[in-house]
């Protein structure tokens, strides 16, 4: 097995191997490097001696990489790469703007369309960086921002910051309305449906991603079975086969109800509107953040998809 401790890989050396291995020629990248061949050879075979092991086979007629050398010109090709970009990295942090940014979006306001014209736009206004989105449910839109590096969140319950490391803007809120199949022995029932009435049969919530904060329940009556589903989708699909009962977005419900896949039906006790706020980490917010807090607090037209599920007052 070869020996690693004493490994020196300096940039020349990368560079003349990467020439090398390229052209698939000593003679070729010597007349490439304005150097002599054996030179080219010699650097080479101490390379190989550096990290113990063949890099090339070589035959009187041509020089193929060895496996070793498919790796090391994997990632010397990486490396020659990063360091090209790194300039224009450094000037990216020095004007203010994150190199990496998360963005969490809260389930009920992700729409796969939207997240992707959003993220077209911003690699064209900030081409260094990296961006990366997570979809999150409930409390779970938290726990990614205190927990797992979350720059941005849209969609955190509640109006207000959950501690002093962010800052909030408020979106507006999520009214509810209760919902079944039109084949659903509650379609017909005479309202409003009390609670004792709803009890008998399952409710369907997306689950609580949340790992580290307390897990919260949609809706669920005391006793009544529950079902729980990754996203929305799949609730979306529970209610509509008759499978389980529940509330949904006023705006969404009426899109299924206008369809006639769902009856929207008045309840004894309703479900309490839910309020959700735009939230970012105020240490280390910069341009991005900037950006994308007007852009959501404008409710631009690249982002008013996300809105959908939103309503600015408690009606």
């Amino acid at each position: 097995m070869p020996e690693f401790q004493n490994t020196k890989l300096d940039a020349e050396a990368l560079h003349t191997f990467v020439t090398v291995a390229q052209l698939r020629s000593f003679s070729a990248a010597a007349e490439v490097l304005h150097k002599t061949t054996s030179a080219i050879s010699y650097r080479i075979k101490a390379l190989e001696d550096s990290v113990g092991t063949p890099l090339f086979l070589r035959t009187t007629r041509s020089v193929t990489l060895t496996p070793s050398g498919e790796v090391l010109l994997e990632k010397a090709s990486q490396f020659f790469e990063w360091l090209q970009m790194l300039p224009e990295e450094l000037k990216q942090v020095s004007d203010g703007i994150e190199p990496h940014f998360t963005l969490v979006v809260n389930n009920l306001l992700y729409d796969a369309a939207a997240i992707t014209a959003l993220l077209a736009h911003l690699v064209e206004r900030f081409p260094h960086a990296a961006f990366e989105v997570r979809r999150a449910v409930y409390m779970g839109v938290w726990d990614e921002m205190i927990n797992n590096g979350g720059q941005m969140a849209l969609g955190v319950p509640g109006f207000h910051t959950i501690n002093d490391d962010f800052a909030t803007e408020p979106l507006g809120v999520v009214n509810w309305v209760f919902v079944v199949a039109p084949g659903h022995p509650l379609a017909s029932a005479p309202e409003p449906l009390s609670n004792d009435m709803l009890r008998r049969y399952p409710a369907v919530n997306v689950q609580d991603t949340s790992h580290r904060l307390s897990k919260r329940t949609a809706w669920r009556l005391s006793g009544q079975k529950e079902f729980l589903v990754p996203d929305l989708d799949a609730k979306i699909a529970c209610h509509t086969q008759g499978l389980a009962i529940g509330f949904l977005p006023r705006p969404m419900a009426r899109g299924l109800t206008q369809l006639q896949q769902l009856v929207e039906r008045s309840v004894a006790a309703g479900r309490s509107p839910s309020p959700l706020a735009l939230a970012w980490r105020r240490q280390g917010a910069g341009k991005i953040v900037l950006h994308l807090r007007e852009l959501f607090v404008q409710r631009d037209a690249l982002v008013l998809p996300l809105f959908a599920p939103i309503e600015e007052s408690i009606t």
